[in-house]
């Protein structure tokens, strides 16, 4: 490690697209429902994939999606679906790509904002972990932000899809106690 670079969470090092999305996005308060719409889809599409996956095609998905404006992704058809399973620039899974556009209509009707719900279940601040081996892959918030999130009607929204959604979206810290990034705790 080069002793001028900050120290980062290791999971980070692994790339310069890594690298700049830990800098710069992961971990940091996000606001606004097509924000959120956009990481609630890329996270269920991460599913049973590497997240640098998602990211090299981060751009694809934008383009695909409409920006992930909830209006005009719960407006896609058939023709759209057809048009996205046959993009290589995304993950052409068939289940992905009709919970994304039914996650949307779902996203549209609700009674309150999608940020206001998924901010809902934000814990309490706590330390930031000492170690990758301290970094849940679930926690009873998750659990919660799921159980609900399907009661909505959201689909591809498990607890750990929900907390890799509320660690990407700044819900919750965990950046490691000695990274340079994050808000953290006393």
């Amino acid at each position: 490690m080069n002793p001028a670079e900050p120290i980062r969470c290791p999971w980070s090092l692994q790339s310069q697209l890594y690298r700049d999305y830990h800098d710069t996005e992961w971990g940091r308060p996000l606001h606004g429902d097509d924000a959120m719409f956009e990481r609630l889809c890329l996270e269920a599409f991460q599913s049973g994939l590497a997240w640098i996956t998602i990211l090299r095609k981060r751009p694809a998905f934008r383009a695909a999606f409409a920006g992930f404006v909830i209006d005009k992704v719960a407006e896609f058809d058939d023709t759209d679906r057809t048009r996205l399973l046959a993009d290589p620039g995304i993950v052409r899974n068939r289940a992905k790509i009709d919970a994304a556009i039914a996650n949307a209509k779902v996203a549209r009707e609700l009674d309150t904002s999608l940020d206001e719900l998924i901010w809902s279940f934000a814990p309490p601040m706590r330390p930031r972990p000492r170690t990758i081996a301290d970094v849940p892959a679930t926690t009873l918030e998750s659990i919660a932000l799921a159980k609900e999130l399907k009661r909505r009607g959201f689909r591809f929204v498990g607890p750990t899809t929900a907390y890799a959604l509320m660690q990407a979206t700044g819900l919750v810290d965990d950046h490691l106690a000695d990274c340079w990034v994050g808000n953290g705790s006393p």
